[in-house]
């Protein structure tokens, strides 16, 4: 019972953040690869090439969405799962 007050009270600060800070500022919310890409290109003055190719793209970004998604949903469940094995695991037969 306590973990459970200590994860809700937990969400809800940071829920509490994230509404205030979304509707106090003009922030655009945009993922960490295209901010790396640009310090990169910056630091080196555009001379760095990869040194790996990935070796597939997705071919929209609605479908990588879809897989980072996918990815998230798949994760929770294993988390769930866990957090209810030890749950029950706990509790008298």
């Amino acid at each position: 019972m306590k973990l459970e007050i200590i994860v809700a009270v937990i969400v809800l600060i940071f829920t509490a953040q994230f509404l205030y800070i979304s509707s106090t500022t003009d922030a655009e919310y945009g993922g960490a690869d295209g901010e790396a890409e640009g310090v990169i290109e910056e630091l080196t003055g555009g001379t760095y090439e990869p040194i790996a190719d990935p070796l597939w793209e997705p071919p929209s970004g609605e479908i990588e969405s879809l897989l980072f998604s996918l990815q998230a949903a798949i994760g929770a469940l294993v988390i769930g799962y866990y957090f209810g094995y030890y749950k029950g695991k706990k509790q008298p037969a």
